[in-house]
């Protein structure tokens, strides 16, 4: 059996908001002994294991294993730190360390798409976005399907858990692979537009370096260049265009309608009084109360046609959860909401020969972007 190992302990929690007096409170121990047991110094008992996996919410069995892989704080280009308390922070990452198990355990089990996210650290954020756009053979095209298109392009996406619903997004590189997460209790518009905005990150920023307004500047304008072209939106957008024209035109690129209306002021395409306009006009109606809203969210196409590959097989989510030791709500939380919506009808294989002639069927994902 694998050694109890509290570092998981402190992953979960974590994840679920606590401080470490609330949580040695909540399992009726006192600090010194979690710190006793944080730097190997005592083993808890079963019983206090037990009441530690209560308080957290987690099966014992997760407190047992290698330490799980986690985005770092400095890693991640996390947004609006300002308003972004150290709990959001840190279940936003915690959150993060469980999708990559699960990432990691999708990945030894199915051929997922090579990376090809070009590295133009230090370039011009609209000449990056262009040459990005030629490279993935977009050319002036509208990024209609961004989830899959990114998913194509190799970049693992997942999604926030509704704890983390302060986090806009963020995004990371883990050695060779890249990672968005994505944050779902948005409008569809906001979300395309955070996932754009943190490519900007993954080509501009892949080295790292210092964080802060410029960065974000520069990740920002890189993400309105991917969503609306240079080229495309003065083709298409009227010069001076009014309220109604804009929000006429703004699914054509799936966009929100002040990021168009943006996106045309800093082409010279409107005045600054006409830009001022319409952003009041839209404010009264409420920033979530799109005009024309996209109903139908993105999601992950890896996700799905993976759970469907395991779901002909008979594998069900459940048995993922006790393989990873991870409840199948949190992998849920992390999986675009995708595994509960296959559990029904899925059994549970149980016969070790036939999964291992299931594995040997698995073939390499095919996306489409």
């Amino acid at each position: 059996m694998d050694p109890f190992n509290y570092t998981r302990v402190d992953l979960a929690r974590r994840r679920r908001g606590l401080t470490k007096a609330a949580l040695a409170k909540a399992a009726g121990v006192s600090a010194r002994m979690l710190t006793k047991y944080e730097r190997e110094e005592a083993e808890p008992s079963q019983l206090t294991i037990s009441r530690l996996a209560k308080a957290v919410e987690f099966p014992v069995d997760f407190f047992y294993g290698d330490t799980l892989d986690e985005p770092t704080i400095d890693g991640a280009s996390f947004r609006s730190m300002t308003r972004l308390s150290a709990r959001q922070r840190d279940q936003a990452l915690a959150s993060g360390g469980l999708a990559l198990s699960f990432s990691d355990w999708i990945g030894e089990r199915f051929d997922l798409p090579t990376p090809n996210v070009p590295d133009f650290g230090g370039s011009d954020p609209e000449t990056a976005a262009e040459a990005v756009r030629e490279e993935w053979g977009l050319g002036e095209k509208p990024a209609t399907k961004l989830v899959h298109l990114l998913e194509a392009r190799g970049v693992r996406v997942f999604s926030l858990v509704e704890e983390c619903k302060e986090v806009d997004a963020f995004s990371f590189w883990r050695g060779s692979l890249p990672y968005v997460f994505l944050n779902t209790m948005k409008t569809v518009e906001r979300s395309r537009a955070d996932a754009a905005h943190e490519l900007g990150h993954l080509v501009l920023h892949a080295h790292g370096g210092p964080r802060g307004r410029e960065v974000e500047a520069e990740a920002h304008a890189f993400g309105a260049a991917f969503l609306m072209p240079r080229n495309s939106v003065i083709a298409r957008l009227p010069r001076n265009a009014t309220l109604a024209q804009v929000i006429a035109a703004k699914s054509y690129w799936r966009v929100s309608a002040v990021n168009l209306a943006r996106r045309a002021y800093q082409l010279d395409l409107m005045t600054q009084w006409q830009y001022r306009n319409i952003c009041i006009a839209l404010s009264k109606r409420g920033w979530e109360n799109e005009p024309r809203a996209i109903r139908t969210p993105e999601t992950s196409q890896v996700i799905t046609k993976v759970l469907g590959a395991l779901r002909t097989e008979r594998v069900s989510p459940s048995e993922i959860s006790r393989e990873l030791r991870i409840p199948v709500e949190e992998l849920s939380k992390s999986a675009f909401g995708r595994m509960f919506r296959s559990v029904a009808g899925t059994a549970q294989a149980t016969d070790p020969a036939s999964s291992q002639d299931a594995e040997a069927r698995r073939k390499a994902m095919h996306i489409v972007s």
